[in-house]
């Protein structure tokens, strides 16, 4: 496969006017990050304001506040809105500073080159007296070097000759205000402010503390002027404003048509940065030691040229699929780059691009996985062993809980303790409300779920005997505790849980939190009991012992395990419907009509229902795919084998029932849900329905669907479920039986499908039309010297750089 040249659009996303109502969008959109940092596009003349929200994230970097609300003290953790390094803007004469939003704007355009991870700016401004002046700016987050974030901001006078002044800021007033229904809560993480000029390096530096993490920040500022071609030194004024902003100014003549180009350079480290004693000093003398900017972004291209080579999906005959499927990439490379392969972090479910969700992990890895472990499995370890290091607090979690094992956390942060909050704002109500989310144990099987792919995809024994076994046996012991039998039925339950869905947090008419027997729940249970056998027969007996003897797994808990994995109990009614959760068919029918028609947008039919003084538990009412997850996740024939295993028929007409019972029933209040409706429609063979569903999912964040969601941060779940569409999907790749499995089915429109995964190893290419598949070995793999693949139902040997063609038959 070739890299790249081609239609310039599809690797670029532009804007051609500036929109005060959309700013907080695009800024989200035109994120730039690099896995250790993110930063918002934001216009650099910006402070936090209702049109701007110029927020810098690191990756891990984690703050807790209390706040005393409704009665009671509740303490948040929350992803720590850093220093604001990007602060530039200038004046003419003694006018006011530039700023777009309280300036007038002749022209504007603003492009994204997702390409190169490149930010660019062109404003035709004018001021009162009629003088014109167009903005240049670039803006790059070095995938080069992680700890640099640099500008290159020209001013070009139109019509005039007159004196510019241009200031320059480290701005440490920042507070975590990006979303408005936490507004009510602490906001301020910062303390302890150390400002400095270095004036014979005419460097500035800002260092700040967390208020309870202890973490400091140190951000360093280089800042150089040239005009003409020649770097000039303006006079120098530094200023300080309360003690937490440093500044610089210079004032320079600006003559018409000649532009002056400043170059910020800003260097960030933390005391968390591993190897690093000296976090200021190495900030010092990173910002001193960088070069001009065109060199900083020369080898940030060349460091993103690299990223695309290995994960570009090239599409022919839909250009719009082809944009949207590279922003999606784009971004998730922008949280999980091999820079983040040695950091102690989880993947926020809202990337480094805002505040939503406080930063935190849930269980959208299920989603985005996939993206890494073909492309970049360092990633996936990386974040794996982010869970490993957590397992002490996961067992923790679970003792507290009356469990065995390990119980992961709904959301988690810093430690691995329980981040959910105890209470939730009703923005449509206003009211704060108990908050059950917690219940979803579901991110427990989530990570086991992504751990046994992993070892799938990448054959790592290494990773599964240093801690992945012990971290999956760990959850499958938890998964065991969680059930009870009852003599009643023979059967195992499982209580007090909530599923994916969401809306339905208890039974109607009580107070106790939690359903009994999700189906989703009792799946994921039997599924990771019977592949904690397949661990087992992996490693060697004597090591699976002595890891049975180290997390407390006695062989009475083996034969528990057995028992539950043949007898938990699933609810079906005669007509093969799965039943959500136990008493889900009692609940009331929604007239969804009426809804929709007062309503419009019923994604948050739960905010709905509750502001109208209702309760969404008494109805059959899903917010995202929760029976129809087990359908996205597994096979149709690894499905049966587990009903058959618990004594229940399964066949595909129950697939086609559930999907047409519960898709009539589901608001898609999550961005994920579409993703697993995509997957199981194109199972059924629902190709336009399929397809429908694929466009709601390329379209999510970049049109802000959900009205209001993706400016605080976009959705990594969506993004990465959109690659797994067509990864697992459309190019039909899955793992089975030790070897990959290839069964292309392209969309209507789509002529041509070509991409490159890696497999235990082994990079192997695939390109395919609507009719035929071409799949080529391009690097052997160490670990798997005969290497076979399954085509079209079809066995073939693959040989390094020998095509295999074959046709759909």
């Amino acid at each position: 496969m070739k890299w790249l040249p081609e239609n310039i659009y599809t690797w670029r996303i532009f804007y051609k006017t500036f929109d005060p109502g959309q700013e907080s969008l695009r800024e989200a959109i035109c994120t730039l990050g690099n896995g250790y940092l993110g930063t918002r596009g934001a216009a650099p003349e910006c402070d936090a304001m209702s049109v701007h929200y110029p927020g810098t994230y690191l990756a891990g970097l984690y703050n807790r506040l209390k706040t005393r609300i409704v009665g009671r003290t509740v303490v948040n953790e929350d992803f720590v809105n850093c220093p604001n390094w990007a602060f530039l803007t200038f004046r003419i004469g003694e006018e006011e500073w530039f700023s777009p939003a309280a300036s007038k704007i002749v022209s504007y355009y603003q492009e994204l080159d997702m390409k190169a991870g490149i930010l660019n700016r062109k404003v035709l401004t004018q001021n009162w007296r009629g003088q014109k002046t167009v903005i240049d700016d670039y803006k790059i987050a070095s995938m080069d070097n992680p700890h640099i974030l640099a500008m290159k901001y020209k001013i070009i006078p139109q019509d005039y000759d007159d004196q510019i002044t241009i200031r320059a800021v480290l701005d440490g007033r920042v507070r975590n205000t990006g979303v408005r229904r936490y507004l009510q809560l602490n906001s301020q993480h910062w303390k302890n402010p150390k400002l400095k000029d270095y004036k014979k390096e005419r460097l500035t530096s800002l260092s700040m503390t967390t208020s309870q993490s202890k973490v400091q920040i140190n951000e360093v500022s280089r800042v150089r002027l040239f005009s003409n071609g020649k770097e000039i030194r303006p006079m120098r004024k530094v200023f300080t404003v309360g003690g937490n902003v440093i500044g610089e100014e210079f004032k320079i003549s600006g003559h018409k048509k000649k532009p002056i180009i400043i170059e910020k350079v800003v260097a960030i480290y933390t005391s968390k940065d591993k190897k690093v004693k000296s976090p200021l000093k190495k900030a010092i003398s990173t910002a001193k030691s960088a070069p001009r900017f065109d060199g900083l972004a020369k080898k940030h291209k060349n460091a993103w040229r690299k990223l695309w080579k290995k994960v570009d999906i090239k599409i022919e005959g839909n250009t719009f699929s082809q944009k949207m499927l590279r922003l999606h990439m784009f971004h998730l490379l922008q949280v999980g780059s091999p820079h983040t392969a040695n950091l102690d972090v989880g993947l926020p479910a809202r990337g480094l691009h805002g505040e939503a969700y406080r930063g935190h992990i849930f269980w959208d890895g299920i989603y985005t996985m996939p993206f890494y472990d073909f492309h970049f499995p360092s990633i996936s370890k990386g974040v794996l062993k982010y869970r490993c290091r957590r397992l002490p607090a996961a067992r923790k979690l679970a003792k507290e809980a009356n469990y065995k094992g390990a119980m992961f956390p709904w959301q988690s942060g810093s430690t691995g303790r329980e981040e959910t909050q105890v209470l939730h704002l009703n923005p449509l109500s206003g009211q704060w409300g108990p908050d059950y989310s917690n219940r979803q144990r579901h991110i427990s099987f989530a990570i086991a779920y992504n751990v046994w792919n992993y070892f799938k995809r990448t054959g790592d024994l290494d990773f599964l005997r240093s801690c992945g076994a012990e971290l999956f046996l760990s959850i499958a012991h938890f998964c065991s505790s969680l059930a009870k039998y009852s003599p009643k039925d023979g059967r195992f339950h499982i209580e007090g849980v909530m599923g994916p869905d969401e809306f339905h947090e208890k039974y109607p008419h009580t107070k106790k939190a939690g359903l009994k027997d999700n189906a989703y729940s009792n799946f994921m249970v039997v599924w990771i009991l019977d592949r904690a056998v397949n661990i087992c027969s992996i490693l060697p007996p004597k090591e699976c012992q002595t890891l049975f003897r180290k997390i407390g797994v006695t062989s009475a808990d083996i034969k528990r395990w057995n028992k539950v994995a043949k007898k938990m109990n699933i609810v079906i009614n005669n007509k093969g419907i799965i039943s959500q959760f136990d008493g889900y068919f009692k609940l009331k029918e929604l007239n969804w009509g009426y809804y929709r028609e007062k309503y419009k947008n019923v994604q948050r039919l739960d905010r709905i229902l509750k502001a109208e003084g209702k309760d969404p538990d008494e109805y059959k009412v899903s917010k995202q795919a929760d029976v129809l997850m087990i359908f996205y996740l597994f096979s149709l024939k690894q499905i049966k084998t587990v009903f058959n295993q618990l004594g229940y028929k399964f066949n595909k007409r129950i697939l086609q029932n559930n999907y047409e019972y519960y898709i009539k029933r589901t608001s898609h209040g999550s961005t994920l849900s579409k993703v697993a409706h995509c997957f199981v429609a194109q199972k059924l063979g629902k190709w336009q329905k399929a397809w429908e569903l694929f466009q709601d999912v390329l379209e999510s964040d970049f049109y802000d669907t959900q009205g209001g969601t993706t400016p605080e941060g976009i959705h990594m779940g969506v993004m990465g479920g959109s690659i797994e569409i067509v990864l697992g999907s459309f190019a039909g790749i899955r793992i089975g039986r030790g070897m990959v499995h290839i069964d292309p089915n392209l969309p209507d429109g789509w002529k041509v499908l070509d991409l490159k995964f890696c497999f235990k190893g082994n990079w192997i290419d695939l390109r395919a039309t609507r009719k035929k598949a071409t799949v080529t070995l391009l690097r052997k793999g160490a670990k798997e010297p005969h290497l076979r693949v399954k085509l079209y139902d079809k066995l073939y040997d693959l040989k390094l750089r020998k095509p295999i063609k074959a046709s759909v038959r």
